[in-house]
């Protein structure tokens, strides 16, 4: 197989790490909200991350591929980025956790979709179905209602809307940028970000001896995460690589009934098939005739 053939599957693999990375870090975000409002979580979450990357710049001497040019596009790609968390967080207090996840990954849709306009990605009938096909499943999944509209389900949608805009904005960068300078600029723009929110009602709530630890594992998936992504999209198109997001939501199924002893649907089962038949579909589209 030769090395272009194999970047589809590397692609894929590093997903897989960005999936399980995103969802640990939900777990431990879910560990710290009774102390800690979504600001105080992603700045600490950036300092985290911020001091990894500097401590792995300096100790490979990589800090010089740190991009000081088109500042503009990664200050837009982290604002976008910050304000999609930010109304992610609060969708999640306004309407059911279901329905958030299902409007949350619309995003892969949205992605395919402006992939051509924004990309020059070619707009395929497989990818176009592989899209469909794991948007399926995530309906079969949590089954929203479309007739509920309310300011929650705005807010999801915006966030679906932010995320998949902060995927094209990321592509568009990684032709030019190094991970590590993306990854710099993502931590250290949000970093200062989140703290002028978090100080923004004179109040700031410090870490505590419970909440330290969760808060470094959201810092550390939340590098890993980003790492993962990045390195994906520098990879394989941004309309084959998102559709692997997919998994998240069956996993975090998995993991709500083991961690908490939430309710198993077996819609869940029905609906990760589709979602497996899906990104199975949209891997074939990406191999060489």
């Amino acid at each position: 197989m030769t090395e272009a053939a194999d970047r589809p599957g590397r692609a894929a693999l590093w997903m897989l790490g960005s999936v399980l990375s995103f969802s640990a870090m939900a777990v431990a975000g879910r560990n710290v909200s009774a102390v800690h409002d979504s600001f105080e979580i992603l700045t600490a979450r950036s300092a985290v991350g911020l001091a990894l990357v500097l401590a792995y710049g300096l100790a490979t001497g990589r800090l010089g591929e740190v991009p000081f040019r088109n500042l503009g596009g990664h200050g837009l790609r982290n604002a976008v980025h910050f304000l999609g968390q930010n109304l992610w967080f609060w969708a999640l207090t306004q309407i059911p956790l279901a329905q958030l996840f299902a409007l949350e990954f619309t995003s892969p849709l949205w992605v395919i979709l402006l992939a051509p306009l924004f990309l020059a990605e070619r707009l395929t009938l497989l990818r176009l179905a592989a899209a469909a096909l794991g948007f399926l499943g995530v309906l079969i999944v949590a089954r929203p209602d479309p007739a509920a509209l309310n300011l929650g389900v705005m807010a999801a949608t915006g966030a679906a809307l932010a995320f998949a805009s902060v995927a094209i904005l990321t592509k568009r960068l990684t032709r030019g940028t190094s991970v590590l300078g993306i990854l710099f600029w993502l931590t250290a723009m949000q970093f200062g970000l989140g703290l002028i929110c978090a100080g923004w009602d004179g109040h700031l709530a410090w870490p505590t001896a419970q909440t330290l630890p969760w808060l470094v594992l959201i810092g550390f998936c939340g590098v890993f995460a980003h790492l993962s992504l990045t390195t994906a999209l520098s990879m394989a198109p941004a309309g084959f690589v998102v559709t692997i997001d997919f998994l998240r939501l069956p996993l975090i199924a998995v993991v709500g009934a083991l961690a908490y002893a939430e309710p198993f649907d077996p819609w869940v089962l029905l609906g990760g098939v589709v979602i497996f038949a899906g990104i199975g579909l949209n891997l074939r589209s990406t191999r060489p005739r």
